[in-house]
């Protein structure tokens, strides 16, 4: 994600979520942590959450068209499949790498090679020998043919794949065994492959038997003709051959790849498609330029994978160039009918949520305990660590967060906004987010426990996220999953970003935190784990509506845990006070010290203002518990503005930020609040007795003291914290996660320690903070070195 997204959050500036979903999330048949084999952010988001991917070839890119015409093919056909509703995989490899979905500028690297011939033709035997020899420092290119490209994309979990045509039996193949591995690999791999039957040169009869043999389901699309249809011959709609099935539409052929991979049969599907009518060339005219062509290349001795590439030069040639435009049409018919069999197979895999799944990614499944109606209760194949004792409990959002960053072709650089109401290249990122997450892991991170509590779908993402938490190391025993009956969906942010990665717009699918507690089994679920790990502290982020927020606060405060809130936003840091939309808030009028729900708070300097507006006008400042705190406070009737300049900076009095503090401090008795480049200020209620009213050092941050005799607070501290450091714009790489890095180390310091106070572990949580944003994606794990700086200050 990006800085714009949250401009008030820079330096130590609570920004939202994300951690990097790691690869083995999604295992391709453990493949994820291979070194030969790498998939595209954008391809692995779109398997695993259901969405319709076409597996596109490379090889028409480095041995069937010329450079740069190769390159505008290759743009088209990928902006064919999401016109359609798709997501493109084109497949090739690059320096060695088995790449499933290229970025523009691999597909433009790849494509050049078609100059100079340097890309080698890559089918299923090739991949060991290109990979190998890559891994040996030699930087070879190859372009997949239909059987390389079928084992690469069935590993990465597409089963649906658009080309132009199959290999098969070459004539006179029952004497010289010349015999494509396309037809091996159907008759081995579940892909569908959507193509014009096979090139028209071949020997379609002993094609058709072979794949036959090998038990391969092969079925031409009616294109509404009624009985019986010809197996296509490539450049002409039909061969005199009678196709062995014939598949009446794309949903009819998305049902049968559903059954079969439900059977499950291992063996592919073949679909032919006929090139369309308005540039098919007759059979009769076509037969005689293939026999032609057949018997040049017999004359000058091409044979093998050298053989296909001279015969369509010389259909080329001997057609007077009608081959081209035909060959061009049948590919782009091809693709886009691939692209909706994928979107209606994935219709029919979204009605099953079981149909469609990326390899490692656990099934949910039900805890042993009699669910609610609506919860599917705990969420993982295997039972997650059992807590036992936690120092922290985390109540927050989980959501996967993408990132859309606008990627212009090489020639047109100068653009930096995407074009609207079309497709446009995009780099696509996906990372495991929400604020609870990142201060759960920032927790585990420095040493301390901590229970992460929070809901998910019984959904593709909503299984990728569990996953990748037990990669993290976090236990997903505090996860609510709410059954697909629900119809709750697993929260998800995207974030379309210009060409500078700065944000256009964003997307929030956050409808599973606005649940009603009703919805959610506290009774059942959650109140008994924060019985039984007893933690010192719970932290309660804004994204849950203001019941839920309430609630959480109320089991705290009943198992003797303090509340810690992050407010996220400016708009959900109202929810404490006013939700202004008439449901009840968070906090009452009557919920002031010493009867207060709400021990800490972490806004930034917005969020602190949007507090503070909504306290007023929720009438909490006319309430009799809002004015005894004041009054008992002690502050000077004159005189203050000064005192507070001195201690902070006259900048900050002018923003009114330590008087909101001040006054915002009779509900939440310490608030830490993060201004970016002008660091940290604490405020906090002191009780009497506390040693900090007397202590000479602690004397340049006593705000006021409190009448002699007050029971109820003894002081005001104030203290404004510098930056940890000065960051230069350079050296920030991302601001996400740094303000929940900050309080998840506060909170860590504070649970492991029983006689130091906040302010001995700010200053640590800062450093912590300048970590995450000069790391990228989320919380960054060096924070881990700051472990024994966090013990020290909490003894």
């Amino acid at each position: 994600m990006i800085a714009s997204r949250l401009p008030a959050r820079f330096c130590c500036v609570p920004a939202r979520p994300i951690t990097r979903l790691p690869r083995a999330v999604r295992s391709y048949a453990g493949l994820s942590q291979s070194k030969f084999f790498e998939v595209s952010d954008e391809v692995r988001d779109a398997v695993a959450t259901g969405r319709p991917v076409v597996a596109l070839e490379s090889t028409i890119y480095t041995h069937g068209f010329p450079y740069p015409e190769n390159v505008s093919l290759a743009t088209l056909l990928e902006t064919v499949v999401r016109l359609n509703g798709g997501v493109p995989a084109t497949i090739g490899v690059l320096n060695g790498v088995a790449r499933i979905g290229l970025s523009p500028d691999e597909l433009i690297e790849l494509a050049s090679t078609a100059e100079n011939g340097s890309a080698l033709k890559v089918s299923r035997r090739d991949l060991g020998y290109i990979c190998g020899l890559g891994l040996t420092g030699g930087s070879l290119h190859g372009g997949t043919t239909v059987s390389g490209t079928m084992i690469l994309a069935h590993l990465a979990g597409i089963k649906v794949f658009g080309t132009g045509g199959l290999g098969g039996v070459h004539r006179g193949g029952e004497a010289s065994m010349d015999i494509s591995a396309d037809l091996t690999e159907l008759g081995r791999t579940p892909v569908a492959v959507i193509s014009s039957g096979c090139k028209s040169f071949l020997d379609i009869p002993r094609t058709l038997e072979y794949l036959e043999t090998e038990g391969v389901c092969v079925g031409t699309f009616a294109d509404g003709r009624q009985g019986h249809v010809d197996f296509p011959a490539f450049y002409s709609r039909d061969s005199g051959i009678k196709s062995p099935r014939v598949i009446k539409d794309e949903a009819e052929a998305a049902a049968i790849i559903y059954a079969q991979s439900n059977i499950p049969v291992s063996s592919g599907i073949h679909f032919a498609n006929p090139v369309p009518q308005e540039q098919s060339i007759p059979k009769n005219e076509m037969e005689k330029i293939i026999d032609e062509a057949i018997r040049q290349a017999e004359i000058e001795g091409h044979h093998g994978s050298d053989n296909t590439p001279f015969v369509l030069a010389k259909i080329k040639e001997l057609s007077g160039g009608k081959s081209i435009p035909a060959n061009r049409a049948l590919i782009e018919s091809n693709v886009k009918r691939a692209t909706r069999v994928a979107v209606e197979l994935a219709k029919l895999e979204q009605s099953d949520h079981n149909g469609r799944h990326m390899p490692g990614i656990p099934t949910l499944s039900t805890a042993g305990k009699a669910p609610q109606e609506g919860v599917t209760g705990h969420n993982t194949a295997e039972d997650s660590v059992r807590l036992e004792k936690a120092d922290v409990l985390v109540a927050g959002s989980l959501a996967v967060d993408l990132s859309c960053d606008y990627a212009p072709f090489a020639n047109e650089s100068i653009k930096v906004t995407p074009v609207p109401h079309t497709s446009n290249p995009a780099v696509i990122g996906q990372s495991l987010g929400g604020v609870g997450h990142n201060v759960a892991i920032a927790c585990n991170y420095l040493g301390g426990s901590a229970l992460f509590c929070s809901v998910v779908g019984d959904d593709l993402t909503g299984r990728a996220a569990l996953s990748t938490l037990q990669e993290e190391g976090i236990s997903t025993a505090g996860i609510q999953v709410l059954s697909a009956s629900s119809g709750a969906r697993t929260a998800q942010y995207v974030a379309v970003n210009d060409a500078k990665k700065d944000l256009l717009v964003a997307m929030a699918g956050m409808g599973i935190m606005e649940l009603p507690e009703y919805e959610l089994d506290f009774d059942g679920f959650w109140e008994p784990m924060m019985q039984r790990t007893k933690p010192q502290w719970v932290v309660v982020d804004a994204n849950w509506r203001p019941e839920v927020i309430a609630k959480w606060a109320t089991l705290a405060k009943k198992h003797g845990a303090r509340v810690a809130f992050e407010p996220v936003s400016t708009a959900k840091s109202c929810r404490l006070f006013n939700n202004g939309s008439g449901e009840k808030a968070a906090i009452g009028p009557l919920d002031s010290v010493p009867n207060n729900t709400i021990s800490l708070a972490a806004p930034n300097k917005l969020e602190l203002a949007a507090m503070h507006m909504a306290m007023r006008e929720g009438g909490h400042v006319d309430s009799s518990g809002w004015w005894r705190i004041i009054d008992a406070m002690g502050m000077p009737s004159s005189g203050a503005r000064h005192r507070l300049a001195a201690m902070t900076s006259p900048n900050l009095v002018d923003e009114g930020i330590p008087q909101q503090a001040i006054q915002l401090l009779p509900f939440i008795p310490c608030i830490i609040t993060k201004l970016g480049e002008q660091g940290v200020l604490l405020t906090q209620l002191l009780r009497p007795g506390d040693p900090r009213l007397v202590s000479a050092d602690s004397a340049p941050y006593i705000v006021s003291h409190a009448s002699p005799g007050q029971e109820l607070i003894g002081g005001v501290y104030m203290r404004l914290f510098p930056p940890a450091g000065v960051l230069f714009q350079d050296d920030i790489v991302s601001v996400n996660g740094a303000g929940d890095t900050m309080l998840g180390a506060i909170l860590t310091g504070l649970a492991k320690g029983t006689q130091r106070h906040v302010e001995d572990i700010i200053p640590i949580a800062q450093e912590a903070s300048i970590k995450t944003l000069k790391s990228a994606g989320g919380v960054s794990r060096d924070i881990a070195g700051l472990r024994k700086k966090v013990e020290a200050a909490s003894c």
